[in-house]
């Protein structure tokens, strides 16, 4: 067996160390297995594959919407306490377009003002976690739990205008997870 001996400051007699490689070697072996671990269910499909490879793996999605090019999307949500929603864009043959996590800022920057409606809002990002009407601006709002940076739990507010169209997009803390918040 490899050691090496070591004077430590304190003590006259030598001590004995493990071989230090093989520390290493058991931490590089526990973070390689850490980081395969945090593969998310989103980034385990390829385009192309069958359908039935992400319904075996995810289970029967919770929300299907219908694309307008003839294929469907496929939603597995975590709503209302989580804040995630995978969508899976089928094609009309049954095979996987792409596979995404929409609850994020770059999903939800692409929703277009005066254009989208609120089923362009569902298709995208599916149920909301919670829905108002404030009758004083005549706005129906949706809000959506999301993680910002990967630290900072917030909501993404739409809000419609009584004609059903996206007049305003809003950030707000989550309440729920906000800490400074919830003191008020």
């Amino acid at each position: 067996m490899l050691t090496r001996f070591a004077r430590v400051a304190d003590s006259a007699a030598p001590t004995v160390r493990p071989f230090m490689p093989l520390r290493r070697a058991a931490v590089l072996c526990v973070a390689a297995l850490t980081l395969t671990a945090c593969v998310q269910p989103w980034q385990q499909f390829q385009a192309g594959q069958d359908q039935s490879a992400i319904i075996a793996r995810m289970g029967p999605p919770r929300e299907v919407y219908e694309l307008p090019d003839g294929g469907r999307r496929l939603m597995w949500p975590t709503q209302p306490m989580g804040t995630t929603t995978v969508a899976a864009d089928i094609d009309s043959a049954g095979k996987i377009v792409k596979v995404r996590q929409v609850l994020q800022i770059s999903e939800f920057n692409r929703a277009e003002i005066g254009k989208w409606t609120r089923n362009d809002v569902l298709v995208n990002f599916g149920r909301p976690v919670q829905t108002a009407f404030f009758r004083r601006t005549q706005r129906e709002v949706w809000s959506y739990r999301y993680v910002e940076n990967n630290i900072t739990h917030m909501l993404f507010n739409f809000s419609f205008d009584t004609n059903g169209v996206l007049r305003e997009t809003q950030r707000t803390p989550d309440p729920l997870r906000d800490r400074d918040f919830r003191r008020f």
